[in-house]
């Protein structure tokens, strides 16, 4: 979980995801339990035996109960859903009519060359030419699944939720370049794309930018380095959306 919380009160935090907090709970217990037939200290059982007394079967009947209680584990990408809403606000039900509609993304008419300014992007790596692609949304295992057995479409600039690329690694390699609405320069997903040579937006505040647009990064921008976001420069890379062909 991204929520943040000090040394005080960490032992009080609570998720606001049930599911976590039933996990919680049920690990607390075993601990309880693994300690009260521990012949010893605390400390001792920390320091000892407190890792190696709980196993891999432990574990899995602890998922296997949450299951038959009732909860649904659920991707990562829904965890950034609900802790930056306004990141994430449909503008659609369905995925032709989707686009995640970010209040601070900039816009602007079409310029000389048709370019619609949609939305700015922190980038990864500064490249020689901007990238030109079609715009897909990536939001759920079934459309990973999809790619996986019919393979991704060319050109495909993979606009995700989450920063942590767990979602898309079975077929992150096969994209032409990638937007990611949360996360920074130094999140996992910007560090599996820079080892890929996939061009990469992280951070991507967009607006109106709907599944199958035309679309081009400015990936020639300078790279947002940790010295930029320690000093809150504004070196963001602009998102335009091209007329159709």
């Amino acid at each position: 979980m991204s929520t943040l919380y000090t040394d005080h009160d960490k032992h009080a935090w609570q998720s606001t995801f049930a599911i976590v907090e039933a996990y919680n709970a049920a690990m607390k217990d075993l601990v309880r339990r693994r300690f009260a037939e521990f012949n010893g200290s605390w400390q001792a059982f920390v320091a000892g035996p407190a890792y190696d007394s709980i196993t891999k079967e432990d574990i899995a009947k602890i998922e296997a109960q949450l299951l038959a209680n009732g909860y649904r584990f659920e991707p990562s990408a829904m965890s950034s859903a609900a802790e930056r809403p306004e990141a994430y606000r449909d503008s659609g039900l369905q995925l032709e009519n989707f686009s995640f509609e970010h209040p601070a993304a900039p816009t602007a008419a079409p310029d000389a060359e048709g370019r619609e300014l949609r939305g700015v992007g922190d980038n990864v790596v500064s490249r020689k030419a901007n990238l030109l692609g079609i715009a897909r949304y990536v939001r759920t295992s079934d459309k990973v699944l999809e790619y996986l057995t019919h393979g991704v479409p060319a050109n495909t600039i993979a606009i995700v939720e989450d920063s942590g690329g767990t979602l898309t690694a079975p077929v992150l390699e096969k994209f032409a370049g990638v937007l990611c609405a949360g996360g920074t320069t130094r999140s996992h997903l910007a560090i599996l794309t820079r080892e890929y040579g996939i061009p990469c937006l992280m951070n991507a505040r967009l607006s109106g930018i709907k599944d199958g647009d035309r679309l081009e990064l400015e990936v020639t921008a300078r790279a947002k380095t940790a010295d930029d976001y320690q000093t809150g420069a504004d070196v963001s890379a602009r998102v335009f959306r091209l007329p159709p062909l």
